[in-house]
């Protein structure tokens, strides 16, 4: 989208959250706030660049007359190159999915139970990393595993404020790896095991249109760890999306209608992911991007417990504290993913304009 494009939006969305009626439906208000939140960086940055080049344009006017005039027209000019850079990067297009909320699933891979425990220490992970951005955290359906960690274990992630979660964590994507003396070794060797992760931005159901029947519904009794019964009743729901195959189960809530809306709430997220994935892969077919989501078998990142290391196998992203990353600090990681998509955007920009 075109800057003249944008600041034409950015005063219609002005307008229309002074617009008291507007407040009445908080989601559209959210939504609404979310999008002139984003645009108002680059309004920012356009109208300080329109201020500095028009007092430059008049200080090089007086310079004649007056020398302290040059003075302050060399130092405005030496402002113009960064404010032109900091606008383009603002301009570069965003994922349309940044401002939204997400589901993220953690499942226990390669490793038996060292596995599960492994995707237990991600799920904690993501959770204090949430806690420390001010974000609300649910896990709408876990299987515990028999010495306290996963199986599997979905929760989702909403943002408090305008800046979508899916921004921050959507290159979490994929197969992370651990190196550790796992608790169940008893002679000290050196472990490796794997647990998947995948997030999908959260989606409105008018968003995704399901067929009811396309679906076909089980319930079930809920179970425990070693395979206890948690429930009496069959309030456990499965959900099969019958032209792709995808299975949702959701056993947490207490009743069967809360477990299946559960359920409908992740499926809407993934057949939506399936979309996007699809569209993507085919409009990337012949571009191999530096930060891959779509493949979600790829190893993306190991942790290793005995050097206190964890490295980004996909922006080459190393460090030695670990021990503060499994605290939730993963910041650090987090911006080197941003600063290679950027550095990839604005390469591709430049390339075709």
């Amino acid at each position: 989208m075109k800057l003249d494009e944008l600041l034409k939006e950015y005063a219609e969305l002005e307008a229309t959250l002074a617009d008291p009626a507007v407040h009445a439906d908080q989601n559209k208000a959210r939504t609404i706030g979310r999008r002139y939140a984003q645009l108002s960086p680059i309004v920012a940055t356009y109208r300080e660049l329109e201020t500095v080049r028009d007092d430059l344009g008049t200080a090089r006017e007086l310079a004649g007359e007056d020398p302290a005039f040059a003075v302050e027209a060399e130092e405005l000019a030496a402002r113009v190159p960064a404010l032109e850079e900091r606008l383009k990067h603002l301009l570069i297009p965003r994922d349309p999915n940044d401002t939204k909320d997400i589901l993220m699933e953690i499942k226990a891979g390669e490793g038996g139970e060292e596995s599960a425990l492994f995707a237990g220490d991600l799920l904690r992970m993501y959770l204090r990393y949430a806690e420390r951005a001010g974000w609300k955290t649910e896990i709408i359906d876990s299987q515990p595993s028999d010495l306290g960690g996963y199986k599997d274990v979905t929760v989702a992630i909403k943002s408090k404020g305008d800046e979508g979660v899916w921004s921050r964590l959507k290159f979490e994507g994929g197969v992370h790896r651990v190196q550790r003396v796992p608790a169940t070794e008893s002679q000290g060797r050196i472990h490796t095991s794997a647990a998947g992760v995948l997030v999908y931005p959260e989606v409105e159901e008018v968003d995704v249109q399901i067929d009811p029947n396309d679906l076909r519904i089980d319930v079930f009794r809920s179970g425990g760890p070693g395979g206890q019964s948690v429930n009496t009743t069959d309030s456990a729901v499965r959900i099969t999306h019958l032209p792709t195959g995808v299975v949702v189960s959701c056993q947490n809530e207490k009743s069967q209608l809360q477990n299946k809306e559960t359920a409908m709430r992740v499926l809407r997220a993934r057949l939506q992911a399936i979309a996007e994935e699809e569209a993507a892969a085919e409009a990337a077919a012949e571009r191999k991007s530096q930060v891959r989501t779509v493949d979600r078998s790829e190893r993306i990142r190991t942790y290793n417990f005995p050097e206190n290391r964890i490295s980004d196998h996909r922006v080459g992203f190393k460090a030695y504290n670990l021990d503060h990353v499994l605290d939730g600090e993963l910041s650090a990681v987090i911006q080197a993913l941003l600063d290679a998509e950027t550095a990839e955007k604005l390469a591709s920009h430049s390339s075709t304009s």
